[in-house]
């Protein structure tokens, strides 16, 4: 197993924290503004561009899991669930895609959020088939995007711009 280091420890916990305070900031102005601007999703994508894969992945894992013990929002049964799913994916596929494809960042990005919602929908017909969650797993990937388009076009706006600062300044996207 391949050790993880101070730097992937520190940005881990800053991005985990970032992961936490944006979708407070957001909740307080807006009650949806979650759902449709996606703000715990931006460091968790971030992650996965700056963290070793296993570190990308327990970031997406454990933002939404602090973030509804800390604040209740998402719901932890079975939003929080769902998302622990999804974002977890979300940072691993993206971090796969930068250092075992070496794809470049919209790529990359597309592979992660096609991803994550396709295991979303496979937890939420988890839960519906198992656990009598009164969901269907293609409602809800399709509300999911549909809802949260203004906050796709911003990750996909953003995180690249991001990623091109960073990446003159910082090992973003290495094999570390």
């Amino acid at each position: 197993m391949k050790k993880f280091t101070t730097r992937d420890l520190i940005l881990s916990g800053i991005l985990l924290a970032l992961g936490i305070i944006i979708p407070m900031i957001f909740h307080a102005v807006g009650g949806m503004a979650g759902s449709v601007l996606l703000p715990m999703h931006i460091p968790v994508l971030i992650g996965g561009f700056m963290l070793p894969p296993l570190f990308a992945f327990l970031l997406g894992l454990i933002t939404p899991l602090l973030n509804s013990i800390f604040t209740g929002m998402p719901p932890m049964f079975p939003m929080a669930l769902i998302m622990m799913f999804e974002l977890g994916t979300y940072g691993l596929a993206a971090a796969l895609a930068v250092r075992k494809l070496r794809l470049s960042s919209i790529p990359s990005l597309i592979i992660s959020m096609i991803s994550g919602r396709v295991i979303a929908g496979i937890i939420v017909f988890i839960l519906s088939s198992f656990f009598g969650v009164q969901m269907n797993a293609f409602t809800y990937v399709k509300g999911a995007v549909v809802t949260g388009l203004p906050g796709i076009v911003i990750q996909l706006i953003l995180i690249p711009s991001l990623m091109q600062v960073l990446g003159k300044n910082y090992k973003v996207g290495t094999n570390n």
